[in-house]
């Protein structure tokens, strides 16, 4: 890219089931759904931070990395909705708030200090209303989790680790920037 060309940026609706990624490399490369396949975005294109081929939510793409550096700095918070096996309760919430132990490459870790709280269903929202499981398994509740770093598969060990493991995930916001477009909906950003 040279220095006359401007630089650019987009927020994705990521859905379920889609890598946040461009190319796969391996043999199952075409069972992968991929972010291209949603939009055209410009060669040099990259997604800040990642969403799980099971997660969905907000993605910032760019085509500057000193963008994606800068947010994925801890300035920037990253709230996310999760839906939880079980009545999550106002304890387990607490636990959250004040940091959990994890996995991470093989080592323990405790989580920083995060905003944790108890939410209603996000209807709000403009989410596939994917049913995950049958009634029959139990109740499920959801919780709103923000955080200021972003190991891998953070908040899905988060959850597990006291005891209510995620079924959903949403990412709902990037500091200032929150969902507001459709599953599968692209937005340049000025």
């Amino acid at each position: 890219m040279t220095e006359i060309q401007k630089h650019r940026h987009f927020i994705l609706h990521k859905p379920y089931g889609y890598l946040s990624q461009f190319i796969v490399n391996g043999k199952k490369k075409k069972r992968h759904k991929l972010l291209g396949n949603l939009y055209d975005f410009p060669e040099g294109t990259m997604a800040i931070g990642r969403l799980d081929r099971d997660s969905e939510g907000l993605l910032i793409l760019t085509t500057d990395g000193k963008v994606s550096y800068e947010v994925l700095s801890s300035k920037y918070e990253k709230e996310y909705y999760v839906q939880v096996d079980g009545v999550i309760t106002k304890e387990a919430i607490k636990q959250l708030t004040k940091g959990v132990e994890i996995g991470f490459e093989g080592k323990k870790y405790i989580t920083k200090f995060c905003k944790a709280s108890l939410i209603e269903d996000p209807k709000h929202l403009s989410i596939e209303n994917r049913r995950v499981r049958d009634e029959r398994h139990g109740p499920v509740s959801w919780a709103s989790i923000t955080l200021t770093e972003g190991k891998f598969r953070q908040v899905r060990k988060m959850t597990a680790a006291i005891g209510f493991p995620t079924l959903r995930l949403i990412r709902v916001r990037i500091g200032e920037v929150k969902l507001t477009i459709k599953v599968g909906e692209v937005l340049e950003l000025l």
